[in-house]
Parts: C-alpha cells; sequence; structure tokens
C-alpha cells in the first residue's frame, strides 16, 4: 500500500473513535468518516512579524481598495448587491478574501466593506431557496461586465465560501437557514438542470460544492444532505477516473466530438474518439484553475465513501502533473491550458491561490505531510512574486525563468483579448479574475497554520510566526505562541501559556525534506523525528513550556525540463538575481495604467555541474540584512546563496522572454572561466532564472 493511505490510516488510528467523541471543534459527523485534525475559526489563530505585515499591505493595497480601484466591477452596481452590473464570480473572490484579512485583523473598516455582500446574500433569498443576483428580464452588454449566466451554480460556491467562514467567527444562525434552503433548491433543481447547464465551471469546480454540503452536514446532520452530495458527484467532472487513468466510455462521453476541452474562447479540435489514455492521463489541455480546484474533490468526497481509490487519484495526479507539467516553484506550466513543462510556460495567479486551497482542504482530512510541504512550497516562493511590494498590482501570469515582464507577443499560449499583458504588473493586465481572487492566498494559509487535533490536541502543520489561542484537552484554554524567521530560518519555538496544567498532544510536521530535524523540550532533548511524519508530544503541559523544533536546511538540486537544474533549500527555492528596471506605462485601453520590468543583469548562466552535483560545497549560504517584516523583495531578501557559474551566449532573448532552454549538461563551454552569481529566495524575485541549464 502506498505511503500515502498508510500515513493517514496511522493518523486515524491515532485519533480514535473516543477521540472523535471528544472533540472540541466541529468534526465530521457519522457516516463521514473522521478527521485527525479539525479546523479552527476565523480569528483563533492570529499572525505575528513579517506574516502580519504581508496582511497589513494587503489591507493598504488592493484588497482593502478595491471596491474603488475596480468600483466598475466589485462597486455598487454588483449583482451580489442588487444592482445591474456584473453578477458573476468577481465579486464573491474579493469577498473570499476580504473577509477572513477583515477578520483576522480585526478591522472594523474592512468588515464594513464585507458586510454588505453577506446581508444581501442572507436578505434576499428567493422562496425557493435560490439565492444570489436575479436574472435581469434584459439587459445591455457592457465590456468588462459579466452581466449574464447570473443563475449559474458555480459563482454560488464561492459565496458559500464567504459564508461558512462568516459563521465561523461569528455563529450566525441565519447562514445555516440560508444554506439548508438552497441545498434543498438545488437537490430539487440539479435533476433538470444540472451543474454543466449555465457553463462549464461549475462542472469542473462541484467539489467546492461538495464541500459547502458537509460542511452543513456536520452542523445540522440533516440527511438530504449525503444524498446531495452523491448528486453533485455524479454530475461533476470524473477527475478520480481521469486521475487514475480509467477512461471508460462514460468519461470520454464527457468531451463533446469537436470540443474535449473547451473554455472561455478556447477551443481544442480533437474529437472524443482521438482522446487516449496518454493525453488524458499528461491532463494537456485541461483548464489551469480548474486542475487547481478539481484535485481536492476526490478526497472531499472520499469522507462520505472511504475507498482508497479516492485517495490514489489524488496521489498519481499530483506524480503525473509533476511529470509532464511541474516546475520547480510547486506549480505547472498551464498558461491556461496544460501544455507542457517548459519554464517560459506561464502560471496564472488564480491556480496558485486555489491550488493552496485545495492543498489546505486535503490536509486535515489526509493528515499527509506532503500536502503541508506542496503548499509551504507554492505559499513561500509562488505566492509572493505575483503581487509587487506594496500590494498595488499583480501578475496575470508568473514564469519559473522570467527575464522580463513587458508587453509583447510571448512565447506561450495567449489569448488575443489579453492584448500580450500577461507578464505585466497592473490592476487589469492579462485577465481580471486574479485583480479578484488572490486576496484568498495569504489569509487562509494563517487560517491553516494551526489545527485542533480529534483528540483535544494542537497541531502546527504549517510553520510561520503566529499565535494560537485553542480549547484543549477537557475544554481548557491555551495560547500557543510560535516565534520563528521561517522560511528564512530554521529554528522554531513554541511557547505554551495556560491557566492551569493540562494533558493533550502537540503535533507538529516534519517535512519531507529535512532528514535531521531537533526536537528540545524546555532544554531537554527529544527522540529524533523522521522526515516526511508529524510527531506527537503527548504531556502534561504548563505554562511558560517550550517547545524547541530546528529544521536544519541543506542545499539539493531538483532536476526539471531539458535536465536543468532547481536549487532549493528547505522549503525556498531560489533564483537568479537580476536588478530590475520598473517602467511605468500610462494606458489608456482595457487594461489600464501597467508596469513593465526589464533586466539590469546579465541572466543566461548556467550552473557548473560540479555544484549541482555537490551542492554542499558548491553553494555557499550568506544571511543578509534587511526589513524582516518586508522580506519578500529583491532589496531585503533575507538570503544568499553564492555559486558559480557560466554565461551560455547563444541563449537569448524569444518573444521578449528566455529563449528555449538548453539542454543540459552544456560542454561547449570548458575552456571559459566561470564567474560568481548570487541567487536569492524565489519569492523575492521579480525577474529571475529558476530552472538553470548545467554547463562543464
Amino acid at each position: 500500500m502506498h505511503r500515502f493511505i498508510i500515513l493517514f490510516t496511522l493518523a486515524l488510528s491515532l485519533a480514535g473513535p473516543a477521540a472523535a467523541r471528544q472533540s472540541l471543534y466541529p468534526a465530521n459527523r457519522p457516516p463521514l468518516q473522521a478527521k485527525p485534525y479539525l479546523e479552527l475559526p476565523l480569528g483563533a489563530i492570529q499572525p505575528e512579524g513579517w506574516m502580519l505585515e504581508q496582511l497589513k499591505l494587503m489591507r493598504d493595497g488592493m484588497t482593502g481598495h478595491l471596491d474603488s480601484l475596480y468600483s466598475r466591477v466589485v462597486g455598487p452596481r454588483n449583482g451580489w448587491l442588487g444592482g445591474d452590473g456584473d453578477g458573476w464570480e468577481r465579486g464573491p473572490y474579493w469577498i473570499d478574501g476580504l473577509l477572513p484579512l477583515a477578520l483576522i485583523l480585526h478591522d472594523s473598516t474592512l468588515l464594513a466593506k464585507a458586510r454588505p455582500w453577506i446581508e444581501w446574500s442572507l436578505n434576499h433569498q428567493r422562496p425557493d431557496g435560490y439565492f444570489g443576483p436575479l436574472p435581469l428580464a434584459e439587459f445591455t452588454p457592457e465590456p468588462g461586465l459579466q452581466k449574464g449566466d447570473r443563475e449559474d451554480w458555480w459563482p454560488k460556491m464561492v459565496m458559500l465560501k464567504v459564508l461558512m467562514q462568516y459563521y465561523d467567527a461569528t455563529g450566525d444562525n441565519r447562514v445555516l437557514t440560508l444554506m439548508d434552503r438552497y441545498f434543498r433548491f438545488q437537490l430539487a433543481a440539479l435533476p433538470g438542470t444540472p451543474l454543466d447547464h449555465w457553463t462549464i465551471w461549475a462542472n469542473r469546480r462541484g467539489g467546492d460544492n461538495l464541500q459547502a454540503v458537509y460542511w452543513l452536514y456536520n452542523r445540522t446532520g440533516a440527511a438530504f444532505l449525503l444524498q446531495l452530495a452523491d448528486l453533485l458527484a455524479q454530475q461533476t467532472f470524473p477527475w478520480t477516473r481521469i486521475f487514475l487513468n480509467d477512461h471508460p466510455a462514460d468519461v470520454y462521453a464527457a468531451f463533446p466530438d469537436g470540443e474535449p476541452w473547451i473554455y472561455g474562447e478556447i477551443r481544442y479540435p480533437w474529437k472524443a474518439a482521438e482522446i487516449d489514455a496518454l493525453s488524458l492521463r499528461s491532463l494537456r489541455g485541461f483548464h489551469c484553475v480548474n486542475l487547481a480546484q478539481g484535485i481536492k474533490q476526490p478526497v472531499i468526497y472520499y469522507q462520505q465513501h472511504p475507498e482508497p481509490n479516492y485517495l490514489e487519484a489524488v496521489r498519481l495526479a499530483f506524480a503525473d502533473i509533476r511529470t509532464f507539467h511541474g516546475q520547480v516553484q510547486g506549480m505547472y506550466g498551464a498558461d491556461e491550458p496544460m501544455h507542457g513543462n517548459a519554464p517560459t510556460q506561464g502560471i496564472e495567479l488564480c491556480a496558485i491561490v486555489e491550488m493552496m486551497y485545495s492543498l489546505e482542504s486535503m490536509l486535515p482530512i489526509t493528515a499527509d505531510v506532503t500536502f503541508a510541504d506542496h503548499l509551504e512550497r507554492l505559499a513561500y516562493n509562488a505566492l509572493p512574486t505575483q503581487v509587487n511590494d506594496d500590494f498595488s498590482a499583480r501578475q496575470y501570469f508568473q514564469c519559473a525563468n522570467q527575464v522580463m515582464a513587458t508587453r509583447a507577443r510571448h512565447n506561450f499560449y495567449e489569448d488575443a483579448n489579453h492584448g500580450g499583458t500577461d507578464l505585466c504588473f497592473g490592476l487589469l493586465t492579462g485577465y481580471p479574475c486574479c485583480t479578484c481572487n488572490l486576496h484568498q492566498g495569504w489569509p487562509k494559509l494563517v487560517q491553516n497554520l494551526w489545527y485542533a487535533t480529534a483528540d483535544g490536541g494542537a497541531a502546527a502543520l504549517v510553520y510561520g510566526p503566529s499565535r494560537v489561542e485553542l480549547r484543549v484537552a477537557a475544554g481548557e484554554k491555551a495560547v500557543i505562541t510560535e516565534e520563528t524567521k521561517y522560511p528564512f530560518g530554521d529554528l522554531i519555538r513554541f511557547r505554551m501559556a495556560l491557566d492551569r496544567p493540562a494533558a493533550f498532544p502537540l503535533a507538529l510536521r516534519i517535512p519531507g525534506w529535512c532528514d535531521s530535524a531537533q526536537v528540545r523540550i524546555n532544554g531537554k532533548a527529544e527522540a529524533s523525528p523522521q522526515p516526511g511524519t508529524i510527531l506527537r508530544l503527548e504531556r502534561t503541559w504548563r505554562h511558560g513550556d517550550e517547545v524547541e523544533l530546528r529544521l536544519p536546511m541543506a542545499v539539493r538540486i531538483s532536476r526539471w525540463a531539458d535536465g536543468a537544474a532547481g536549487v532549493e533549500r528547505g522549503p525556498l527555492v531560489y533564483g537568479l538575481r537580476i536588478g530590475e528596471i520598473w517602467k511605468h506605462v500610462r494606458n489608456a485601453d482595457k487594461w489600464g495604467e501597467y508596469w513593465e520590468v526589464a533586466p539590469r543583469d546579465p541572466w543566461n548562466w548556467g550552473l557548473l555541474e560540479a555544484a549541482v552535483r555537490d551542492p554542499g560545497a558548491g553553494f555557499v549560504v550568506i544571511e543578509r540584512k534587511g526589513d524582516r517584516l518586508r522580506p519578500w523583495s529583491l532589496e531585503n531578501a533575507p538570503l544568499e546563496l553564492r555559486t558559480r557559474g557560466k554565461r551560455i551566449p547563444e541563449w537569448q532573448l524569444y518573444g521578449e522572454m528566455a529563449g528555449p532552454l538548453p539542454w543540459s549538461p552544456q560542454l561547449h563551454l570548458q575552456q571559459v572561466p566561470a564567474e560568481e552569481i548570487t541567487l536569492i529566495p524565489y519569492g523575492c524575485t521579480t525577474l529571475r532564472v529558476s530552472e538553470f541549464p548545467v554547463v562543464r
């Protein structure tokens, strides 16, 4: 049996049925499979240090001011406020990040911006149970507004996420009433108007709807919800069979002749009869955000039908994504359609935050350490680089090898409606869905730093400077402060604050990349834990107790497309340090003003084969001084790696991007002297090479 399933079974055995009965936080009701880790309510986890500063940048930047910056779409005309304007996903997207940000920061101004959206939904449900923007009898299309398809199932899934967070923070029972009525409406309406009736998006993203159904079931126990869950699973795209490479006739039937993969204006000409097993296994042509959201669906459904094939499907999916499309920062090449692993393939910002949410959703169900490792890889590499330093602009796409960010015809798939702006930093460059959806990234990471264990303990499964207040043991209050420079430093210190001694487990994740973790309790060394496990420290804890977890970070090399080398250390990926020239473009077309970025320095370097073979000797780690509260910038990068490399003269720009990656190893430069080059954390870069050719 695969390690994934073994670890999950072990986690359930540690929790046990008795532990589930003692749960202090909402847990799965039978017959749903018990979860070893339980989510804490919004506000229980408070960020500190650089992570708190990151949320403040969001507050002062796009997230806190999108209603004025993008008022045409998320202003008072929005359909989710009763208006005649945009009535689809973008309004709920914004609130899905704004609300948790407001609640985590205890910010009344932000909460006042989110509350009208919630109140309108709660107060305008139709008698039949439908909620959301009402269809417009007549409307004149307006460029930039999504005014049609108001009854589409998909945008409701986003607002359901908002309402669930709101209830967990406030206990407002109107949410339960609305969701109960809406799900009864769905059970009656879906047979005649299935998930893909209006658009394909709900069909691909039905796992989000399913997740909300289980959330309500765990709070009300209404039996019809399990019937609805099965119906939703039947109408959702067959992710499990696709991931398992099991392709019966009904899977092929999901791709009508002539339009097997279709979204927006993109149509692929293959017929269903021409789709073979390899094309499905490689997920080639799948929409990047659909995959990021759909990948959790088998694990969500596993809770009701705990069969190993659902877990195995997701394990195989991640392996296939890595093989056919993987990039070093943890994402995949998909400048909307999935089509290969070249490091110049774009990565949509929506796909990053949705993949983070999928990993956050699967982690407490499975207790699989690889999900937490992957989540940190995305959060501490891919996420910070795609938004500028003051949170005023973002890219639609980023690239693993990104040596210019300009308006041009690039060497990847680019919709003509994007005007060549996909790599530029702006509010509306590329396509504006990401302008509204990016905001969930950091707040939901904070929400998932800590969990309760099913047997009355606390679990730190994702690391970052924070403080958690939760109930443990028989209900005693515990406050645990996590002091750390992580992901830049290897020491994590946990301090206990308790009113009286309490016996409960403290669970700590040991990342798969760390093979020499060390734990000390009040200065006394504990047994060395194994990589890729969750360590449980069970004892009677007292006020002032201190746990030190040290996760030594060694430089290591991963291999990617065409033999390229990625450089990693701990949870961080490293990219070539390239000086930046930012140019403000005062643009008057629909993409608005934006920034272009050009390089100050040469970028066409290859790493020495000797350093790749022996990274411990080939790279020198240097700690830098800078603003530790704002580490995600070229100027403030807390760490550098120094090594030696050689420039590859024939590796030049193509379509204002790094040209095709030279194969490794390059042998023709053996007589050329090597020079020193500097690498910094990927998340601190704007321009970078992070998948390097290897030279001799």
